[in-house]
């Protein structure tokens, strides 16, 4: 169901089209959303007062490789003084054209990076939701759940218990192993 066409903060609004979804949730169209993140919208209450929550859940193994690539950026960005974000580029055929010579070795750099902070355990994620207060209609929520997929069962589950205040979150400090596409042969 789009989104894009009405106010998000609206309640109204987000009722009617929860409603028409028959779910207790509404997708935001977003080119993010995959198995791994979803953001989505339902309602609820908020400290006696009935608002939106806009809703980020996401996996913690993306969480993880996300935290991973900023700490390899950054330190990218220390050795590399010219270095500004990679940009991939799409050919005339669609494929991903060639990176500069500079590109690539800011890109093995970074791979480096990441593999070493893999091998030492470096970064570590919790199950989380952060609440943000940006209007006085809608909140936002920062969800990281420590789930295989972001499924409409897992959504559920959450709203449910975060509705019930039965929400439980595991406090175990999580790492995660990268995938190596030659693992997948």
């Amino acid at each position: 169901m789009n989104t894009s066409d009405f106010d998000h903060t609206d309640l109204e609004a987000v009722k009617a089209k929860i409603k028409d979804s028959g779910q207790s949730y509404l997708i935001v169209d977003s080119e993010d959303n995959s198995d791994d993140y979803m953001n989505f919208l339902f309602t609820g209450y908020y400290e006696g007062k009935e608002v939106v929550f806009d809703a980020a859940l996401y996996t913690l193994k993306i969480q993880h490789t996300s935290e991973m690539y900023e700490i390899a950026e950054h330190e990218a960005a220390k050795r590399f003084p010219e270095y500004r974000s990679i940009a991939y580029e799409e050919d005339e055929n669609g494929d991903i054209a060639p990176l500069g010579d500079l590109e690539e070795e800011i890109g093995l750099y970074m791979a480096e990076v990441m593999e070493e902070l893999e091998e030492e355990e470096a970064v570590k994620v919790q199950e989380h939701v952060d609440i943000d207060e940006n209007s006085e209609e809608s909140v936002g929520l920062d969800i990281g759940l420590n789930v295989e997929k972001v499924t409409p069962e897992v959504i559920e589950k959450f709203i449910e218990d975060f509705k019930n205040d039965a929400l439980e979150l595991d406090a175990t400090f999580y790492t995660f192993q990268m995938e190596d596409d030659d693992d997948e042969d």
